[in-house]
């Protein structure tokens, strides 16, 4: 059955600008392999589906022998981060600070463009496991996602005092953002490293420097000033033996999002837009996402939007429909999430949300844990298999999916099989272990698989016959 070929169309030529000048990142001195003769090599101009030959490289584990977290500097400002919410004493901050590596990130000697700029909420993570007499006592629903106050922050955190936990930059865009870089800056692959920018709202406390630098430290750049007297939002991650998380989110001007010159400047030079959904949530930064994605449309930028929870899709469906349907190349979603979209009921198989929503939107991503994911394109749906894993955390296995798929297409595959299977590792790998972010050794591991499949894979290149096969 063929593809339309506006299907590749939409997503090729819209697309990527030729690869950027090394960037000033702490990463790019590293010497890479060099580049095949003739340059970079050429970006395919369509996507081909294929059915036949699974990549079993992508499907295989990684031995946890050496998958020590070196590369992780968590356990050095976990520390900081308590005692700024405690209100103890934490390192020198001063605003100026933030305003200076801001103007540093900004500069002309930045990039020219972005590979890729999230929109999203910028929020310090702590994460911490629990056993489900901890949620019973203090009456917090297992599995569940919910907005606190200030108050109720406070007490969950005492009530934690004297347990392991540690504190990131969080956030479900982050974390996809930060696993993108790591495997867009691999060293043990040719392709060119991928420069990552993301825009939200921190608040002028120490939080808020912790975000930024956590994220600069990853290879991100936080480019957003911070709000005078803000405070910055935090999300407590609670993990029960069974890996079922349960999040409990404090706002605080996370929340915020204004569509300035600054954001359109930011905007204008982006070759991919990503929008974390739960800035839906909020009815004054509806009107910002559709400028921003306005402007990324016309300036022939990718827009990807993440459902990222069921509830909020629900209060918010025709705000999610309008941006989705209009502007969406590519959408995000797990199960749940696909079928609130297609608002259909529960006995409604994964597939046919995927196959219904790929009606609307050029690529649909819809995960389903471990019943594995589906890749939707014009009304049809590529079934991707999990590969093995032995749940530790299941925190961030969809943002780091998200990650696997963004980067396929960042460097011009044309396999959506292949893609698939790289994101489901890429999850897998986050799965089984305990934190949302990707370790650098196994995005190098990934992103040489990813290379070494794609270099052995005869690529489809013509738009004009891509092709779902099914033989």
């Amino acid at each position: 059955m063929a593809l339309a070929s506006t299907t590749a169309s939409r997503l090729i030529t819209r697309r990527l600008s030729a690869p950027l000048p090394p960037s000033s990142s702490p990463h790019s001195s590293a010497p890479r392999r060099a580049a095949p003769r003739g340059g970079a090599r050429p970006r395919p101009r369509g996507f081909a589906v294929r059915w036949e030959g699974t990549p079993r490289a992508l499907l295989g584990g990684f031995s946890d022998a050496d998958a020590e977290d070196a590369s992780e500097d968590e356990d050095e400002y976990e520390e900081d981060a308590r005692s700024a919410l405690s209100g103890g004493p934490s390192p020198p901050h001063h605003e100026r600070d933030d305003v200076l590596e801001l103007a540093a990130a900004s500069s002309s000697s930045g990039p020219e463009r972005w590979d890729v700029l999230g929109l999203g909420q910028a929020m310090v993570d702590f994460s911490g496991m629990v056993d489900d007499e901890f949620l019973e006592r203090l009456g917090i629903e297992k599995g569940t996602r919910k907005v606190v106050n200030h108050e109720e922050r406070g007490r969950v955190l005492r009530a934690m005092d004297g347990c392991t936990y540690k504190a990131a930059a969080g956030g479900s865009l982050s974390n996809s953002l930060v696993a993108l870089a790591r495997l867009g800056s691999s060293r043990t692959t040719i392709y060119p490293e991928l420069r990552i920018a993301m825009a939200g709202s921190v608040g002028s406390d120490p939080l808020g420097s912790f975000y930024r630098q956590k994220l600069r430290r990853a290879n991100v750049q936080f480019l957003s000033k911070p709000v005078k007297d803000g405070t910055t939002g935090t999300v407590i991650v609670l993990t029960t033996p069974d890996a079922q998380r349960t999040m409990l989110a404090y706002q605080g001007t996370s929340s915020t999002l204004a569509y300035d010159s600054d954001l359109a400047e930011l905007v204008s030079k982006s070759n991919l837009l990503v929008v974390e959904g739960y800035l839906f949530e909020f009815a004054h930064t509806i009107e910002a996402i559709k400028q921003a994605c306005e402007d990324a449309k016309k300036n022939g930028a990718l827009i990807a939007v993440s459902a990222s929870d069921v509830s909020c899709i629900k209060r918010c469906h025709s705000d999610f429909w309008d941006i989705v349907g209009n502007y969406a190349d590519i959408l995000f979603a797990n199960a749940n999430e696909a079928r609130a979209f297609c608002e259909l009921t529960s006995e409604e198989s994964t597939m046919s949300a995927a196959r219904y929503l790929s009606h609307s939107i050029p690529l649909v991503s819809v995960t389903d844990g471990m019943h594995g994911s589906y890749i939707g394109v014009k009304g049809e749906a590529i079934y991707i298999p999990p590969p093995a894993c032995i749940p530790v955390d299941t925190c961030g296995a969809g943002d780091a999916y998200a990650s696997g798929i963004l980067y396929g297409i960042l460097r011009g595959a044309s396999d959506l099989k292949g893609i698939g299977l790289l994101a489901a590792q890429v999850a897998a790998v986050v799965v089984g272990q305990q934190g949302t972010r990707l370790r650098v050794k196994d995005a190098d591991r990934l992103a040489e698989a990813f290379e070494f499949h794609f270099d052995n894979l005869e690529c489809c290149s013509d738009a004009g016959t891509d092709q779902v096969t099914n033989s």
